[in-house]
């Protein structure tokens, strides 16, 4: 086992291990690392802890120091220099002409690097950018083209819920999700009806799935062959948070389905949700 802190560089975002060198931490309190980005200073926001060396994906690296009350005020500093880098970086990518939309400008802790994110629909020559912001500000640049997915994450907003953005308050990090999640909640394959604002699926079709596997694992699925109570018969809807099927008679195949409990019949043949072709087509895109 080896003792780990959790530590996050952003106010939402991926949480990193560290090791504490045999000091205790509290979370919330702010610490000065070394990152393969040079010297930073993050949040605790998991405190002491032992995990298993096999969940270690490299050797942790040692909290330097607690922040001060000067490594705070340099963090002010830092952000208010950002907010004036930003106003350079839009009217610098106007004079070039640029396709490219400028989402957020990061000034790293010990000054040595600004990163500069962007958004763009095609891949864009910013040589001649990086040359003119690296003579202004007299430091290593970086530009970082970002998807749409982290562009609303970086600039927030509220989603159809009516709340704020998962990924720009609580997700650390993006889940996968498929079409075929939606399909199997019997959501409406509407792209307007399950894609966020970004244009992707939404986050929150993960939350629920683990439930849903579960339910498919007993519940018979629409096309299933079913033995109820009234002979045998093939499933026309299946409601899976219900339990409740409704099966068409094979012995009176003019009659409306009818229901039945999840429990009250027996599977004979299961089905398979499947995605077809022109759904796919119409939702081409959203899972990227």
């Amino acid at each position: 086992m080896v003792e780990i802190i959790g530590i996050r560089f952003k106010e939402i975002g991926k949480v990193y291990y560290f090791s504490p060198a045999g000091k205790k931490f509290s979370a919330g309190e702010k610490v000065i690392v070394e990152t393969a980005r040079g010297v930073e200073c993050g949040e605790v926001v998991i405190e002491n802890h032992d995990v298993d060396e096999s969940n270690l994906v490299s050797p942790l690296k040692p909290i330097v120091r607690r922040a001060n009350e000067d490594d705070l005020r340099r963090i002010k500093d830092n952000e208010a220099k950002e907010a004036d880098i930003m106003r350079t970086f839009t009217k610098k990518i106007s004079e070039h002409g640029l396709k490219m939309k400028p989402i957020d400008v990061e000034y790293t802790f010990d000054g040595s690097k600004i990163l500069f994110y962007f958004s763009a629909e095609n891949r864009v020559d910013f040589r001649e950018l990086v040359k003119d912001l690296a003579g202004i500000y007299r430091t290593r640049i970086e530009l970082r083209q970002i998807g749409v997915r982290d562009e609303a994450r970086m600039l927030g907003g509220l989603g159809i819920c009516g709340r704020p953005f998962c990924c720009s308050t609580f997700l650390g990090e993006f889940q996968p999700v498929s079409i075929k999640m939606a399909k199997e909640q019997s959501l409406s394959l509407n792209p307007t009806k399950i894609s966020g604002t970004c244009g992707r699926l939404m986050c929150c079709l993960k939350y629920e799935q683990d439930s849903y596997d579960a339910l498919l694992k007993i519940t018979p699925k629409v096309g299933a062959i079913v033995e109820t109570p009234d002979g045998q018969g093939q499933v026309e809807d299946s409601n899976l948070l219900t339990g409740i099927l409704k099966v068409k008679l094979k012995s009176n195949p003019d009659a409306p389905a009818q229901p039945y409990k999840r429990e009250d019949v027996k599977l004979l043949k299961d089905s398979k949700i499947r995605v077809n072709r022109d759904e796919l087509a119409a939702l081409k895109g959203l899972e990227d």
